[in-house]
This record gives C-alpha cells, structure tokens and sequence, in this order.
C-alpha cells in the first residue's frame, strides 16, 4: 500500500520515540475527542523500499502525561474545570496523553500481508489516524459480498458499517476455525452468522452442523430470504432430528463399539476384538446385530462344534452378549439396515444440520465419529479417483464440518472416541477438502492439540482463568494486548484472528438474516405467565354453577364438586 497524500488525513499526535520493544513506538496526543481508543488503528509515513508508505500499527496503551491536579478534585461538588478557571488553569490544553502502538508494516498487495520495514518513526513526525477506506482495503483478506468472503461484521472502533470486515472463507476452509466464547456472549449466533455467509449465493458452501442443542432450526427461512437467492439458486436447509438419525452396525469401528460397551474386562476386550473381526471377515457385504452376536459365541474361549449355547456356561461371552444388547437392540441410532448417505447429507448450496438433543453423550460421540470418519474416507476415495461417480462414497467437492460444544467431541484428559478422528482431520484434512470448524465455551476443557490446529480464530469474552490461559497457549495470532480485552468485550464482540484476516481486528458481529434460535429461556415471564394462566382458571371456575357430572378445568387433574 503506497501512502497518497489526502486532504481528509487527520493528524492527531507527535512521535516521541522508540517504545519498550523494537516493533513499538509511542507518540503525544492531546485526543480530546477520546478518538484514539486500544485497538485504533494509526499510522505515520516513512520510506519503505524506494517510496514513501504509511505504515500501519494498532494503539496498545494510553497513559495520562498531563491531567488535573488531584487538589482540583478535593471537592466533589465542584467541578475541576470551574476550579481551573478560578485559578487561570488553561483548561484547553489540562489533558495530554503517551499513545503506544504496536507496528503491523504497510500492505504488500503482492504478498497480501504486511510487512515491517523495521524503520522506527522520526521523533516529531506527525502521527495520523487512518481512513476508513484504507482500513476496509488492508484489514480484510476478503472484500463483503465477494465469492469466497464472509462478511461477519464490522471494525468495532468505527462507526458501524464504517469498516466492514469479511473472512477470507478459503483460509478457514483449508486451515479450520475455532470460535471461543463464555456462555452468552454470542458464539452461536456468530456461528449463524458465518453459516448465513456460507450458503449465500457467492459462496454456495456443503456444511453439516453437529447441533447437541437444537439451535439451528431457524436457518431454514433462508430459502424465503432475498439475499439467499440468485437466479435459480436458493439454499436448501435439512433437519436431522433424533428419530431420524441412523447409523449401521456394521459401520461402526472396533474403538466404536468398544467406547459404546460400558465396563468390558479385559477379557472381554480381546473377545470383542476377534469377534469383531469375525464378522469382518465372515460377512463381507456387512452385517446386522444378530451376526455380530453370532460372531462373539464363534470365538467364545471353549466353545465346541455345534454348542451353541455356550455363552450360557461362558461369563465372558454372556457379559459381552448382554453389554452388546444392552446398548444396540432396540436403539434409535443404531440400525441393522438403514444409514444417512452421504449424498443425503452433503451438496453444495445445502446445510444439513444432525440434532443431537435427547441423545446420550457416549452416542453423540459415536455419532460424530462416525460421521466424519466416513465423509474424511469417502474425500480420500474421490481425490485418489477410488470412487467415481454412483458410488456410494463419492463427494466430488470440498465440505464443511460445525461442531458445537466441541469440548464434549475432543475433551481434554480424556479419551472419546471422536478425539482420534477430529485430530487426524484436523492435521491431514486439508489436503482432502475436509475442513472443521469448533465451537466451544470451555477451551480449557478442550484438547490444545485439536485448538491449536484451528488457524482461524473467532474469541469472544472469557472470564475464565483458566480458559485465558488455555487461549494464550494454543492460539498464536492473537497479541497479549487483545487477549487483555477477553474479560471487558460485550455481547456480540469479538476478536478475530489467523488466517482469514490479514491481522487480528476487534469488531462488532452484524445481524442475521434469519432468527437466532439459540435465545435463553425468560424464567420470570413464564412464571409469571403461568400464575396468571392458572389464577384465571381458577376465578373461571369460582364463577361456574357447581355440578355434580362436570369436571373442573385445573392443573391437569380432574377435580369434582
């Protein structure tokens, strides 16, 4: 970016030097006007590789060097401005401030990043605030309403719709996103928000959502939505409820049913193993839950040639037979025959959301697992051309995978089964086209390995020590002086950072299109309403003739005169 004199720049302090690390300097600003607030961008000019640049940094500290005597504040009553007059203080010149900036560089359009030329300002340069069109160029790596952009929201320092900020949707779908808030501060209506970016017309994204709570029902008053459609295209939103939710036996992995099966013995563990590979090899074309079980009584300890009834003598057997029945027979999930396809679940334009509410924890692991082993395999068999065209594993297209509450998938110090494949996508899934996308209130709860691997990272307020430190660890873009704002940011602000923007920026999450789904029950006006229903049930009553042969109306229970 070459600096272009403009009769619009403001100069608003003076450099005074050098700051306490070679990429910071500090400058003097009377800023009367509370304009150069942490996070404001600024710049000064300077010569950069041949030519004259304004080189970019963002406010990282603000000290008072002149206020206000205390003594003008000795009485509370009086103003000190009233005080200072009295006095002959001048009263225009009582506030002057020390400005610290962290240095970002100028823009390299050629590289699309920035770049330090390490040459710290003059003392006495002027320092000037910059323009909101410079900063709608340089922030973004995506330009709003672009293919591949998702406008998300807008520079929190400006005025809204000043400085729009949009995503670069190709750096978080080859380098995974995380977003990271404390519970009300917004994560899911973001999560709205970038899903409504994925399926506009200029983008077109294949998305499922694993949605344990229900939340993202309201995404489909897309399709009856204006900006959702061009043309012949508008987005197609599928709803997977509980009861419509199947997985196959006999897709399930041996680490699958070994997480499903509570309190196997180690015996047991061996067994389960050899079964499984019994039926692996004994059924080709898969199997159901009887040949499963008919497998654990063929490699049965002791079993002879027709006993068939050897479980009955054999605990082991018996234990395992029970465990297995326990947890598949008579499942909702788990099913002999039927199984979602992936061409059910995924096409570009389409958002497919698995509700998982009502669903045990352990299940909701194996579900997820499942899911995404199988779509990361069916993208390996497509790229390698093992799987063409009417095969059943064939996704000729990248996808997109959403997962809220991603500490319960991928918990720290502990072993679920979903962590091993969320971990192997996380690290290889790129190559393939399998991008992930986490959605978490608890980071500290979340595996680092898995949190570190998000390269894209969408922070909102934590509070949470811990959860702070967590972040520190794992998320390198984003600078002390930002993660010193987690505890202060407000519903709906967040910091972004990595790969999706060309710096970590601090903004202001725009509306949704669609409602948010996820919005928190109001107990006192439900209790209320319920008082009040039930008083004017009561006073209805009070007023009826009594009758021997007709029940009054109450709380559900048939009461008589």
């Amino acid at each position: 970016m070459t600096a272009i004199p403009s009769p619009e720049r403001t100069c608003i302090g003076t450099v005074k030097g050098p700051g306490e690390t070679p990429h910071e300097f500090t400058f003097i600003a009377p800023d009367p006007e509370r304009r150069v607030k942490h996070g404001e961008f600024v710049y000064f000019l300077a010569q950069a590789d041949g030519q004259e640049r304004a080189i970019l940094g963002r406010v990282t500290g603000r000290l008072p060097v002149r206020i206000f005597p205390d003594s003008f504040m000795a009485d509370p009553a009086v103003p000190p401005e009233t005080v200072a007059g009295l006095l002959g203080y001048d009263s225009d010149a009582r506030e002057l401030f020390q400005i610290t900036v962290t240095v970002l560089g100028y823009f390299d359009e050629g590289l699309k990043d920035f770049v330090n030329p390490r040459v710290p300002p003059l003392g006495g340069a002027p320092v000037y605030i910059a323009e909101d069109e410079l900063l709608a160029q340089v922030l973004s790596r995506g330009r709003k309403g672009e293919r591949g952009s998702a406008h998300i929201g807008d520079l929190l320092s400006r005025e809204p719709g000043a400085v729009p900020v949009a995503l670069n949707v190709r750096g978080f779908t080859s380098t995974h996103l995380a977003i990271i808030a404390s519970t009300g501060s917004g994560k899911s209506y973001l999560a709205g928000v970038l899903l409504e970016e994925l399926l506009k017309p200029y983008n077109r994204a294949a998305v499922m959502v694993i949605d344990p709570h229900g939340e993202y029902n309201t995404l489909q008053q897309m399709a009856n939505l204006p900006e959702f459609r061009e043309g012949n295209y508008k987005p197609r939103v599928r709803i997977f409820q509980p009861d419509q939710i199947r997985i196959r036996i006999d897709s399930l992995t041996l680490a699958d049913l070994r997480y499903l099966l509570p309190n196997l013995s180690e015996k047991m563990h061996y067994q389960l193993g050899r079964a499984y590979n019994f039926a692996q090899r004994s059924f080709r074309n898969g199997y159901t839950l009887e040949q499963l079980l008919y497998s654990v009584r063929q490699v049965a300890d002791g079993r002879k040639e027709g006993d068939e009834e050897a479980e009955e003598d054999d605990p082991t057997t018996g234990g395992l037979i029970w465990r297995i029945n326990s947890a598949l027979r008579g499942s909702r999930i788990f099913h002999d025959l039927e199984n979602l396809e992936l061409s059910e679940l995924f096409e570009p334009g389409q958002c497919t959301v698995i509700q998982l509410n009502e669903v045990d924890r352990r299940e909701q692991q194996v579900i997820a697992a499942t899911l995404l082993r199988r779509v990361y395999q069916a993208r390996i068999a497509t790229v390698k051309k093992r799987a063409g065209r009417g095969d059943r594993n064939y996704i000729p297209f990248p996808v997109f995978c959403l997962l809220e509450e991603a500490h319960n998938y991928a918990p720290a110090n502990a072993d679920a089964v979903s962590s091993d494949v969320l971990k192997q996508i996380l690290s290889e899934g790129r190559k393939f086209g399998v991008s992930i996308g986490l959605i978490s209130q608890r980071p500290g709860k979340l595996d680092s390995d898995v949190l570190s691997q998000c390269m894209t990272q969408c922070i909102m307020r934590i509070v949470n020590p811990i959860d702070q430190n967590r972040i520190a660890e794992s998320v390198e873009s984003v600078g002390r002086d930002l993660l010193k704002e987690l505890p202060a940011l407000s519903k709906g602000q967040v910091i972004v950072s990595g790969a999706s923007v060309n710096t970590p920026v601090l903004l202001k999450v725009r509306r949704r299109h669609t409602e948010h789904g996820g919005e928190d029950i109001d107990a006192p006006a439900e209790w209320r309403h319920w008082f009040e229903h039930e008083q004017a049930i009561q006073e209805r009553d009070e007023a009826l003739p009594i009758s021997k042969d007709v029940p009054r109306e109450d709380d559900g229970t048939a009461l008589w005169a």
